[in-house]
C-alpha cells in the first residue's frame, strides 16, 4: 500500500517515481526498484539494513559491476549525497537497468545516463536477453525426466 501511495503521490507532483528513506532518513529504494548512484567512480547501493528488497535484479547488477571491474560498496546514503551523485539508476525485475536524470527538480550528472549507468545496462540486457552467459552457476538446469505429457483437451 506504502508503495502505491507514493506512486501516486510522485505522480501527481509530476514525476515519474518515489524514492524511500528508511527510519533514519537514509535513502532505501523506488516503489518497486532498488537504487544505486555513481560517485566519484565507485557504485554505491543501500545496504540490506536499510529496509530494502534483497532483489535478484539488485545481486545481478552487483555481480556484474564485479566483473566489468567496478568498484562497489553498500553504505547509507543520504538525500545529500543523492544530490551530489555523478549517475543514479533503479534496477528491478520490471525496471531492468533504468537510468534516473532528475530528482526533486535537481539535474542528475549532465541530465543523461551516465557511463557506468550504461555500461551496466548494456551488459545486464545482454545477460537477460540470452546474448551472453557469465557463469554456469547462474543457470539452473532443468532435468526432463520423468517428466509426464500435459493431455488436452
Amino acid at each position: 500500500m506504502n508503495s502505491c501511495l507514493a506512486k501516486f503521490e510522485a505522480s501527481r507532483n509530476g514525476y515519474d517515481e518515489a524514492i524511500f528513506l528508511d527510519e533514519h532518513g537514509s535513502v532505501s529504494e523506488g516503489t518497486g526498484e532498488n537504487i544505486f548512484l555513481v560517485y566519484r567512480d565507485k557504485l554505491i547501493t543501500p545496504p540490506l539494513s536499510s529496509s530494502i528488497l534483497d532483489g535478484i535484479t539488485r545481486d545481478t547488477v552487483l555481480r556484474i559491476a564485479s566483473n566489468l571491474g567496478v568498484t562497489w560498496h553498500e553504505s547509507s546514503v543520504s538525500r545529500g549525497e543523492l544530490y551530489r551523485a555523478d549517475e543514479v539508476f533503479f534496477t528491478g525485475t520490471a525496471a531492468g537497468v533504468t537510468p534516473i536524470v532528475e530528482i526533486d527538480g535537481r539535474t542528475v550528472g549532465n541530465g543523461e545516463e551516465g557511463r557506468y549507468t550504461r555500461m551496466i545496462r548494456e551488459e545486464y540486457d545482454n545477460l537477460t536477453r540470452g546474448r551472453k552467459v557469465y557463469q554456469e552457476d547462474w543457470l539452473t538446469w532443468v532435468k526432463a525426466d520423468g517428466a509426464q505429457p500435459v493431455s488436452g483437451a
